[in-house]
């Protein structure tokens, strides 16, 4: 099984929406079976909790379900477990290759780095902006190309 985890700073507004979003879209493609979906936060200020009311209210809107998601905190574990890491921003990365030390790194990557023409690198953070249409809309696209390159890549 391929596993895919999506890294932000708290866990509780886009790596939820991306794991929420990525997870619909691998059902979809009747991949559920073949792809394994997470999230973590570099922090654990939020563990435990649901994912934000704005996160909510995007995913309900869209009919994707993010039922029994709760926010925990990215181990040292996960960076061996995890097929493909998919951290939200550059400090993301910065904290999960400080987590890795001299592991291979190669697997974490940011969500954006997908998408070929987009004028951003990083997903804002929402809980900061407010701004959860336009993460949401960067998420979908980042989460697509995503899915597109583990199909083509493993042959799925």
């Amino acid at each position: 099984m391929i596993s895919v985890l999506f890294v932000c700073l708290g866990n509780i507004c886009r790596s939820p929406m991306a794991e929420a979003i990525f997870r619909d879209l691998a059902a979809k493609k009747g991949l559920e079976g073949k792809i394994k979906t997470d999230s973590a936060g570099i922090g654990g200020w939020h563990i435990g909790n649901p994912p934000h009311e704005g996160t909510q209210e995007i995913l309900q809107r869209e009919g994707i379900s993010f039922e029994g998601m709760l926010a925990r905190q990215v181990s040292e574990q996960d960076l061996a477990d995890f097929d493909y890491i998919i951290a939200m921003d550059a400090e993301n990365i910065g904290s999960l290759r400080s987590m890795a030390g001299f592991k291979n790194t190669s697997h974490i990557k940011r969500l954006l780095d997908y998408v070929e023409d987009s004028d951003l690198a990083d997903v804002p953070d929402p809980y900061y902006t407010g701004n959860f249409e336009e993460v949401c809309q960067l998420i979908k696209s980042g989460c697509e190309h995503l899915l597109a390159s583990i199909q083509k890549e493993k042959q799925l």
